[in-house]
């Protein structure tokens, strides 16, 4: 029995009703493209990604609430799927598109763009994991900023059914929880669907430390240090939170203490 290939599912991002509506025609004669759905503006476009783990966005780079690059920023490269950018951005920007391997569509475009593009994205699928695409998008984003150490400052979060921002110096202290971490803020928490790991690699290095497997604090909210049990100490926070610094995360601290623990 022939085993047909699995669609693409794509969504569509655009502020303009016509762009995506035009972008939906398109894709429609294309037999192995399924549109999963469309956004409007970039927190839309964050939420849609999330819940509908799309493998290709379609994604405008000036809108409100959050642009293109915001997006990308936003969602982590672990999550983001392939991308085909919609712009009308300079040359220089398009340059940097090629240079990383990714595609663009400069409106106005026609089908037959569209379809090379596709076939680009085909390729990409087929011989790149979606990790590297998504660290290639992250490199691409700070290229274009001009800043390779940017860390995000503000990370999206879904409570009581609203989107919101948190701002990542708000955050006292995050703990994994399965295939989530919850975000300490005040007596509030708020769960987000990442790994420690990379949650670890979008924070500020400078403000936020990983102290055990399951815990990364904000330096700025630690009061006290006090030693226990084999070699492990107690990490007090200014709020009264008690935390573990485990044997293999101490030699770390004490570097970037200057001084032993």
């Amino acid at each position: 029995m022939t085993v047909l290939p699995r669609k693409i599912r794509a969504l569509i991002v655009d502020d303009e009703p016509l762009a995506r509506e035009r972008m939906r025609s398109l894709l429609g004669v294309e037999a192995d493209v399924d549109v999963v759905g469309e956004a409007s503006n970039g927190l839309e476009a964050v939420d849609a990604i999330l819940d509908r783990s799309p493998d290709l966005v379609f994604l405008d780079i000036r809108m409100p609430k959050l642009d293109g690059f915001e997006v990308i920023e936003t969602v982590g490269a672990e999550r983001m799927p392939a991308v085909v950018f919609v712009t009308a951005y300079d040359q220089h920007a398009l340059r940097a598109f090629e240079v990383q391997a990714l595609d663009y569509l400069l409106k106005p475009f026609d089908g037959e763009r569209l379809q090379g593009a596709l076939r680009r994205v085909r390729r990409q699928m087929q011989n790149v994991e979606t990790g590297d695409l998504g660290q290639k998008l992250l490199a691409l984003v700070r290229d274009l900023k001009g800043d390779r150490t940017a860390r995000t400052e503000r990370l999206v979060v879904k409570s009581g059914g609203r989107l919101f921002f948190l701002r990542t110096d708000e955050i006292d202290w995050i703990e994994a929880a399965g295939n989530y971490v919850r975000l300490h803020v005040g007596a509030d928490g708020h769960l987000l669907r990442e790994t420690m790991t990379a949650i670890e690699s979008r924070l500020n290095a400078e403000t936020f430390f990983r102290i055990h497997r399951s815990h990364i604090v904000n330096i700025e909210r630690i009061k006290e240090l006090q030693p226990w049990f084999n070699g492990e100490y107690v990490v007090i926070l200014r709020n009264g939170t008690k935390l573990t610094l485990s044997r293999g995360y101490r030699e770390r601290l004490q570097d970037r203490l200057g001084k032993p623990l």
